[in-house]
């Protein structure tokens, strides 16, 4: 505790870790790109090993900057989760999430009572998008997203990625679900589109099933309670069936197949907002639960 690196270099440290970029953490952080990489240097300098490497014409981290880059972002958490805390009585006003359906009613639904109890003072509204990578509505200060993570002059880091594999009743293993060409007897439940069975059915090596079969359902929260009620099959992910997995409600009958999924969670928000203390103070919280629950960011 003699000596700590500066906190202005390690701010740009994880923004150049979190954005993958100089240019990207300088325009967030308001700096030129020359002022964040001599932050990135005068922070080599204290720790005495390399952060970054060139890579082209510009720089990326290196193995130990990448894992020290985590380690502090867990720590910058860390330090804004103790600050909400100790100032949770004097936080007020409103605070509106945008949560897509399915993380809001498997995962954030569940939990959110326990930041109202850390902040009373703050009138909290959390609403759904129409698309799960709408990031732009009005009056929203925070959005939990699903996308590719390459939304514009936006503030943006990886909540958790996301393994696909398909989920069902248990009740349906009792009707002879148990290998993967049983699927050819049973309806699959699909969200949006076929695209997540195609892709499952080639990495499980599967002939005679047509992905196209069943019934597409417009968000998650249909398409799983469709699987509970025993109607078909539906491709589950490792954060929204969690619940339902623990309970027993749902089933893995392939649990050793698996894809990863075309997209990941992300926390988005203008970055204007995102450092006014009500988004910060539901920032600390989420990360704290989501680890409290063993949920962790992209590696």
């Amino acid at each position: 505790m003699s000596h700590l690196p500066s906190m202005k270099a390690l701010r740009a440290l994880e923004a150049v870790g979190r954005l993958g970029s100089v240019r990207q953490a300088a325009e967030e952080l308001s700096l030129t790109r020359s002022a964040v990489s001599h932050q990135l240097r005068f922070l080599e300098e204290d720790l005495g090993f390399a952060l970054t490497e060139r890579d082209g014409r510009g720089i990326v981290l290196t193995v130990r900057g990448e894992r020290y880059a985590r380690e502090v972002r867990g720590a910058l958490r860390t330090l804004a989760l103790a600050h909400a805390h100790t100032s949770s009585t004097e936080l007020a006003g409103r605070l509106t999430i945008s949560c897509t359906p399915g993380f809001a009613t498997y995962w954030l639904c569940p939990h959110i009572a326990r930041f109202v109890g850390d902040h009373p003072n703050i009138d909290l509204t959390i609403v759904s998008p129409r698309r799960l990578d709408e990031v732009t509505t009005p009056g929203v200060d925070v959005f939990i997203a699903y996308g590719q993570g390459d939304w514009t002059d936006m503030w943006v880091e990886p909540l958790t990625e996301l393994q696909f594999s398909p989920v069902c009743s248990p009740t349906l293993l009792q009707q002879g679900l148990r290998e993967p060409g049983d699927l050819a007897r049973f309806p699959l439940l699909h969200l949006l589109d076929e695209n997540d069975w195609v892709r499952w059915l080639a990495a499980a090596r599967v002939t005679g099933v047509d992905a196209r079969r069943g019934i597409a359902f417009s968000d998650m929260n249909l398409t799983l309670s469709a699987a509970i009620a025993g109607q078909g099959i539906a491709m589950g992910d490792t954060l929204i069936s969690r619940n339902t997995l623990s309970s027993g409600a749902l089933v893995q009958p392939f649990s050793e197949i698996t894809i990863p999924a075309p997209g990941a969670y992300y926390i988005v928000a203008d970055p204007t907002t995102v450092e006014g203390p009500l988004a910060q103070a539901f920032l600390g919280w989420l990360h704290g639960q989501l680890s409290a629950t063993g949920i962790t960011p992209p590696r």
